[in-house]
């Protein structure tokens, strides 16, 4: 479909078991509803090998390398440099993540702290964006950055699959960072995130599926897959009261401009 805006998901998942059976009709879905160009988030590093087997295979995905907050048990003392070789070795390594802090399922902040310190400076270090998981921890993520901000340690990124307020909003704003929405923003409770939706700046938001998880209205409770990225936008577009087009556009741009994508 040609006439079709195009849009890029910029997190998703597809090394998940649940994509091995009909990954080329998952491709052939996602080519069909627009989608240009995709970006895969990694979550540990076992999860590489078979990320970059699928960019040898989807020219259109690009890739992250990183530990999420909920796996730091695979955080050693190697973990740094295979990241950072990961990252020299493949151009199609465009971001640090999906790293971050998570304290609505786990406590252990310190912890958490200990695997996301050397994975921010790793991003500077590499001139890299970061791809920021942040559930129930605005206020020590805000704190860590802000402190990395004033020492000029603090990297250019994404707060990703956005949960927050828009207070919290703001203040990842001020730091320069993205506001990516899911598909959370397509459901009726989320009020506060339409909030967000809303007031978000033209120049600083995008749109992912973070699939298989989170299924936007009408597909929830199904599978996620990249496809599905047109129904965020249609929402987020709603919510604006904007037109499809011009937040499939928008949200193209800001998407390559930080990934810098092809």
């Amino acid at each position: 479909m040609k006439d079709l805006p195009t849009l890029i998901d910029s997190h998703c998942h597809l090394v998940f078991r649940s994509f091995d059976q009909d990954i080329d009709e998952v491709a052939s879905r996602w080519r069909d509803a627009g989608v240009k160009s995709l970006l895969h988030a990694c979550v540990e590093p076992s999860e590489i090998p078979a990320i970059r087997l699928l960019a040898d295979r989807f020219e259109e995905l690009r890739y992250s390398v990183g530990v999420h907050p909920l796996d730091t048990q695979h955080w050693n003392q190697d973990t740094f440099f295979i990241l950072k070789r990961a990252a020299l070795e493949d151009s199609r390594v465009v971001a640090i993540g999906e790293l971050g802090l998570d304290l609505y399922r786990d406590k252990n902040l310190e912890e958490q702290l200990d695997v996301l310190r050397p994975q921010l400076d790793l991003a500077v270090d590499l001139d890299l964006p970061v791809i920021i998981h942040c559930r129930d921890a605005a206020d020590p993520m805000l704190k860590e950055l802000r402190s990395r901000a004033l020492e000029r340690r603090c990297p250019r990124g994404v707060m990703h699959c956005w949960g927050g307020n828009c207070e919290e909003m703001e203040g990842f704003l001020d730091l320069g960072f993205y506001i990516s929405f899911s598909g959370t923003v397509t459901f009726p409770k989320a009020v506060v995130t339409h909030e967000c939706a809303k007031k978000v700046p033209e120049d600083r938001f995008m749109v992912e599926t973070d699939c298989p998880f989170l299924a936007p209205v009408p597909k929830r409770g199904k599978r996620n897959e990249p496809a599905y990225v047109r129904e965020v936008a249609s929402k987020v577009a709603e919510l604006r009261d904007q037109s499809f087009e011009s937040v499939a556009k928008k949200t193209t741009a800001n998407a390559m401009r930080l990934f810098e994508l092809p």
